[in-house]
């Protein structure tokens, strides 16, 4: 079959790496500052994201990395709305939630980044309900995406592997449950090891969403997903 128009699937990739590379670098590089302790803070918990780049040169390169990361999230969950907006079937009425979902979370993530850094009420503010309403979103964008490929699938009108289906739902049911875990900590532990306890789901559930639009760039792919600058779709 002959193939017209731009791959669209290294924009998903980009869009989940790009985030992850973010937080990697600004971490080495308060690091080599010396303005958070050396530990993993995957295990540990010794540092959340937001405070290896708050200061410095991580905090330029983070928001550098981060902002146009987040448009690109807001624009792979458009995309992935039009194609389900292009399908028959029940899952086409899916469109219009999941664009939502996908842009207020790639909102919440530009908001974030961009009041990294700053002090006061607004930015504590920000940082707990912007990384709320980031890490919510994008995980009912999922469970949405999820159901709704389930639906194509079923009716022949899209493939959908189960292998891919199965580390999706497996994403959300992890990040769900560190969530819950995150709430629970403050039932019974200290405030010390709560903040560990938050600063390390905040880690997992990065990696968590990472792995998602690893998995989305990775359908796109099986699907010859392509744009033209028409900005028409094409799933085939």
């Amino acid at each position: 079959m002959k193939t017209h128009g731009i791959a669209l699937w290294p924009l998903a990739l980009a869009a989940g790496l790009l985030p992850a590379l973010a937080a990697l670098i600004a971490l080495a590089l308060a690091l080599h500052q010396g303005l958070v302790p050396a530990c993993n803070p995957f295990v540990e918990g010794c540092v959340s994201i937001s405070r290896a780049a708050r200061h410095g040169l991580a905090n330029h390169v983070f928001r550098a990395i981060v902002l146009p990361a987040a448009v690109l999230q807001a624009l792979a969950w458009l995309l992935q709305a039009q194609v389900l907006k292009r399908s028959a079937g029940p899952a086409s009425r899916s469109a219009a939630a999941l664009a939502v979902l996908g842009v207020a979370a790639g909102v919440a993530l530009v908001l974030y980044g961009s009041f990294l850094g700053t002090e006061g009420v607004v930015y504590r503010w920000l940082r707990r309900y912007g990384t709320v309403v980031y890490f919510g979103g994008t995980c009912l964008a999922m469970l949405l995406l999820g159901r709704a490929l389930q639906r194509l699938h079923a009716h022949g009108a899209l493939h959908f592997p189960r292998r891919h289906e199965r580390v999706l739902l497996a994403l959300f049911g992890a990040i769900v449950l560190l969530g819950l875990g995150n709430s629970l900590a403050g039932l019974w532990a200290d405030a010390a090891l709560q903040d560990r306890i938050e600063n390390a789901t905040e880690w997992w559930g990065s990696l968590g969403l990472t792995l998602a639009f690893v998995t989305l760039a990775d359908l796109w792919r099986r699907w010859d997903l392509r744009g033209e600058l028409s900005l028409r779709l094409r799933a085939g």
